[in-house]
């Protein structure tokens, strides 16, 4: 009985100065990295209150939220106005519609800025590939406003290419009020936008991989084109996968200010998405509880699709995001 004790009385005594030992420890770090935290200070004061302490306000979604009566005093109603967006008419027409636009840009936008980061790899020529850069990473720093005003100075019934067309001889084409053309024509307008601006980061993957690689290739008499698919891409996998499970948490967001300045009532039936229906129903009709729901449901579907993602990454053999 004494022996069996023991072990069982010593294991407090031992344990006390192992746990005083790491809290020493990790004071010791924060003292010697105390400037690095206070540097890291100001973006985690703006994360908590601007990202954190918002979550708070999820809770109207589950009331009648009244400005006059407060979140105390409002009353509740659980989920009822879940069930009203899941029963509302418009609901498949929304869900539809921001799926739609999302995997267009998924399928067509999110390659282009990889392939552009690999043509750009191959020049040699310093100059012209700053050239090239600057022209391209240009568009990213236009607003929406600009984009979609050349747009209408382009494609309108009146633009450029309207006289062009008919010019020709041929009819003028509704390229702004034809519905068959706005999915298409909102992925043309991210990809010229912000294609040029997604290759800084794969530029700067592809600036990390070893020299060396690319040498014992040539020697081994590899093409450009191999090189590139044996070498560049396995190197800048990674990268790829991130990015991608990060583009997929946000299959439910669509750019608002895009959409909202080039919908009109010709396209409205494949032009609203969910967010422009909580800007509708949210600023316009002050239904803040209702509008809420839907933020939150469509974070909550965000949040899914990124969990998801990230397994079938490491199910594949990435190192997803955590």
């Amino acid at each position: 009985m004494d022996s069996e004790a023991a072990p069982s009385a010593a294991g407090p005594v031992t344990s006390l100065p192992l746990k005083r030992t790491k809290g020493r420890y990790y004071l010791r770090r924060l003292l010697r990295d105390r400037h690095l935290y206070a540097l890291a200070l100001p973006g985690l004061v703006f994360l908590i209150l601007f990202k954190y302490v918002p979550l708070m306000g999820l809770v109207i979604a589950f009331m009648n939220y009244s400005p006059f009566l407060g979140i105390m005093d409002s009353e509740w109603v659980g989920l009822e106005h879940f069930q009203r967006f899941f029963s509302n008419a418009d609901f498949f027409m929304l869900f539809r519609n921001t799926l739609a636009i999302n995997l267009l840009n998924l399928l067509f936008f999110f390659p282009l800025p990889i392939m552009f980061s690999l043509l750009l790899n191959e020049v040699r020529s310093e100059w012209f590939k700053r050239i090239v850069q600057s022209i391209v990473y240009l568009p990213h720093f236009l607003s929406w406003v600009i984009i979609a005003g050349i747009c209408f100075l382009l494609l309108g019934s009146e633009g450029v290419v309207n006289k062009l067309i008919t010019a020709a001889g041929m009819k003028p084409m509704n390229f702004l009020t034809n519905p068959d053309f706005f999915w298409g024509l909102l992925t043309a307008q991210s990809i010229w936008k912000e294609a040029g601006w997604g290759t800084v980061i794969f530029l700067a993957a592809i600036a990390g991989v070893d020299r060396q690689l690319y040498e014992a290739a040539i020697m081994d008499g590899a093409s450009r084109t191999r090189q590139a698919w044996h070498i560049t891409l396995p190197a800048i996998r990674n990268i790829i996968v991130v990015l991608l499970i990060l583009r997929v948490g946000h299959m439910m967001d669509v750019g608002f200010e895009q959409v909202y300045l080039m919908s009109n009532g010709a396209v409205s039936k494949v032009s609203d998405v969910i967010d422009t229906y909580v800007y509708r129903l949210g600023l316009q009709q002050a239904q803040f509880s209702f509008t809420a729901a839907v933020g939150m449901f469509k974070s909550v579907i965000g949040l899914i699709l990124v969990i998801l993602a990230n397994r079938l990454s490491k199910r594949f053999g990435e190192e997803g995001i955590y």
